[in-house]
């Protein structure tokens, strides 16, 4: 592939509302910004954590990878791991302020969704 034939440009630049929709998503209204913020950062700091020992673990020969398709799929497997576990869930809600013991954690919430009748 000859890369003279190619160049940057920049992306297309989408328009943005002067204020953001509140129908759009309706946790952004409710839920405390800052508390937001904290489990953006938890979550980040989750990956990070995993993507290291990933990679740790391949340096040591204790991982075998073939693709980048294979590492996202362990990545994601181990994601996915530990927020099914009580001590993944525990850590995001220390990370947002809440000291809840990992054998109290509820893995199962009961989603209340309510009923809204067509207008």
């Amino acid at each position: 592939m000859d890369r003279s034939k190619f160049q940057l440009v920049p992306a297309p630049q989408k328009e943005l509302p002067e204020t953001p929709d509140p129908g759009a998503c309706p946790f952004k209204i409710v839920v405390d910004p800052q508390m937001r913020l904290q489990l953006r950062r938890a979550l980040i700091d989750l990956i990070d954590n995993h993507d290291d020992a990933l990679a740790a673990h391949y340096a040591d020969g204790k991982l075998a990878l073939e693709s980048y398709k294979e590492y996202i799929e362990v990545f994601a497997r181990s994601l996915k791991e530990t927020m099914e576990s009580p001590e993944g869930v525990s850590y995001l809600l220390r990370a947002v302020g809440f000291d809840v013991p990992p054998k109290d954690v509820n893995l199962r919430p009961e989603l209340r969704w309510k009923y809204l009748p067509p207008a």
